[in-house]
């Protein structure tokens, strides 16, 4: 949620401004803004709505200057208004910043400035953090001969004053080669180029201007110059950066050819997989490699517990999880909401291990219940997409997914690479137990094959195509499988609630007469996810019941199926792979007919309403 780009160096700013905007779309947001800091003063651009709003109200002039911070916001404290937007003004004008985070305290901070005379411009807690940066800066004393260190000191001590989380970019209009950045708990990193620096939320914006990178901590400040870079810790004081190199390349934050970022990731997840199994697959020995778990092989047999916990697609691919470790490493596994996991007090034996598992490394509530966890003893270790982040730095260790930069909001390779990544988690834990090298080597064989039945069942694309012009104006949709597709059903469910707005429910298809077959009727398609496999006969007799009552059947099956064929409006046909990896298979035709609906109605499939991509606060 919410995004951060700043600028200090001799080129101009506005310029990678909005760029760097541009490519931090995909958080979500209904506002923005860039402030540049020139010599005529502070220039100021705010909008409503897209970024397209602001490079109007800019007009074709660029603001000139060399040092500038820009924001786009995702609205928490106060509508969105241009009044609202980032950058925010402290005292005078003196104190310019961009703020992702929520203040807690914010409500008495506020109260407190007003007593003191300062005016208010908007409802936002940011601002407060601007006018106390500007109060503390007029209490300071203006003699010191480190004359900068004044707007340090300032920034720090606003910084111990807040309850809540934060990252910060701030400017100050009479200092014109130096940006400050804080964060606490709200992900921030700094670029660092040849005489200039740069500052973001993410890596993507940074992709092209430089390879070097620097992950900020909690409780750290960064101070950028041109041609230097200082970071100091709220308690350790100044402290070595760790520059670490920057792997994303300028392509993999474009959309190379694609009408839309969640089509071309939707397309790479077969080289996605690849990437998620490379280097992890141990032919000699039958089972998975992870370098980062941090626990000797005695530590992981003594587990005896698992808890994965996770939102949204990440849940889904839990509960995927959850039937793949309890099969094949015979370990008991509990999936928690980790919004619900980070308030309860739930008897956690030892031998737990805990896993969170996030596309961005951010998401507000996995951190949370990962860091309580952590801090009743238990181990915790990660499972995410992005180098660095507040999660891989939280955890005892994880999992990297390595499926590269996921911009669309709405989940596609991530969820994939999750699954795989547990499937080969799965391994791991049952040879280290019973599973057979025999049995190991089958199943290491049947992960080969993944990312060509994955490149085959993208070929639907055309007949899904044409599904969805079929159903795209229906009220509702049910989703129903069982076993490893009854999490496909809920992630089915979702993509189209996501990017089209049709509400749709994924349930066991078993459950279906327990309640959801009131809905079945001929203007409500019911989506069945019915692979060959344990549960198949069984899923055929809930489609009889559908049909039965005149519901329209579109099913997701196996190849060559006559069954399906009889008893289906639409069938999607699928390539045959063995059960335990069918969600990973199933889920493509799935998104895709997200994809194809929400186009036919009209949504923005890339920035749907009300949707960020990664949710940093609560």
């Amino acid at each position: 949620m919410c995004g951060i780009v700043g600028y200090v160096g001799p080129k101009t700013a506005g310029t990678f401004l909005i760029d760097g905007l541009r490519r931090l779309e995909y958080r979500g947001y209904d506002s923005s803004g860039i402030a540049v800091l020139g010599d005529d003063g502070v220039a100021l651009h705010r909008a409503v709505g897209r970024i397209d709003n602001l490079v109007s109200v800019i007009g074709s002039q660029s603001p000139s200057g060399s040092l500038g911070i820009g924001h786009t916001r995702w609205a928490t404290h106060g509508p969105p208004t241009e009044g609202n937007a980032h950058p925010h003004r402290g005292g005078n004008g003196e104190v310019v910043l961009v703020h992702n985070g929520v203040i807690e305290n914010f409500q008495p901070l506020r109260e407190e400035l007003v007593a003191k005379g300062y005016a208010f411009q908007s409802s936002t807690d940011s601002e407060v953090i601007a006018h106390l940066i500007a109060d503390a800066l007029a209490t300071s004393p203006r003699d010191s001969e480190d004359a900068e260190q004044r707007y340090v000191d300032a920034v720090q001590q606003t910084a111990n004053r807040l309850r809540g989380t934060y990252g910060l970019a701030v400017l100050f209009a009479d200092c014109p080669e130096m940006l400050i950045a804080a964060r606490f708990g709200s992900p921030l990193v700094v670029g660092v180029g040849r005489g200039e620096h740069f500052i973001a939320s993410d890596a993507s914006p940074l992709a092209g201007h430089t390879d070097r990178i620097v992950y900020l901590a909690d409780h750290q400040l960064a101070i950028l110059r041109p041609g230097s870079l200082t970071v100091l810790h709220r308690d350790n004081g100044k402290i070595s950066p760790d520059v670490q190199m920057l792997e994303t390349e300028t392509e993999q934050v474009s959309l190379d050819g694609y009408d839309h970022y969640m089509l071309k990731e939707i397309y790479e997840q077969p080289d996605a997989i690849r990437n998620a199994m490379r280097g992890r697959l141990d032919d000699q020995n039958a089972t998975a490699l992870f370098g980062g778990l941090n626990l000797t092989p005695q530590q992981l047999r003594s587990v005896d517990r698992i808890i994965l916990t996770g939102c949204g697609t990440s849940w889904h691919s839990a509960l995927v999880g959850e039937y793949l470790l309890e099969e094949f490493a015979r370990i008991p596994v509990e999936v928690e909401y980790a919004s619900e996991l980070r308030y309860r007090n739930p008897p956690i034996e030892p031998g737990t291990l805990v896993f969170g598992i996030t596309q961005s490394g951010e998401t507000a509530d996995t951190l949370a219940a990962l860091v309580e966890t952590k801090r009743k003893g238990h181990r915790t270790l990660a499972i995410n997409n992005v180098v660095g982040s507040s999660i891989a730095q939280a955890a005892d260790g994880g999992v990297y997914l390595h499926a590269g930069p996921e911009i669309g909001v709405a989940s596609t390779k991530a969820y994939t690479s999750q699954c795989c990544t547990l499937a080969m988690l799965a391994l791991y834990f049952g040879r280290l137990r019973h599973l057979s090298y025999e049995a190991g080597k089958s199943y290491i064989e049947n992960l080969r094959r993944l990312p060509a039945a994955v490149e085959q069942a993208l070929s639907c694309d055309a007949l899904v195509r044409g599904i969805a012009e079929k159903y795209q104006s229906v009220n509702t949709f049910l989703y129903l499988g069982r076993q490893y597709n009854f999490p496909t059903a809920l992630e089915g469910a979702l993509k189209l609630k996501e990017i089209s707005y049709i509400h749709a429910e994924g349930y066991p298809a078993a459950e279906m007469k327990h309640g959801p077959i009131a809905l079945v009727d001929q203007h409500t398609p019911s989506v069945f996810i019915v692979p060959r496999g344990t549960t198949y006969e069984k899923v055929l007799a809930n489609m009889e019941e559908v049909k039965a009552r005149g519901g329209p059947i579109i099913a997701i099956a196996c190849q060559a199926d006559p069954a399906i064929d009889s008893l289906a409006d639409d069938v999607v046909h699928v390539p045959a792979i063995p059960e335990f990896l069918q969600p990973i298979v199933s889920v493509i035709p799935l998104q895709l007919l997200a994809y194809h609906v929400a186009l036919m109605r009209g949504c923005d499939v890339d920035k749907p309403r009300n949707l960020a991509k990664s949710v940093t606060v609560e």
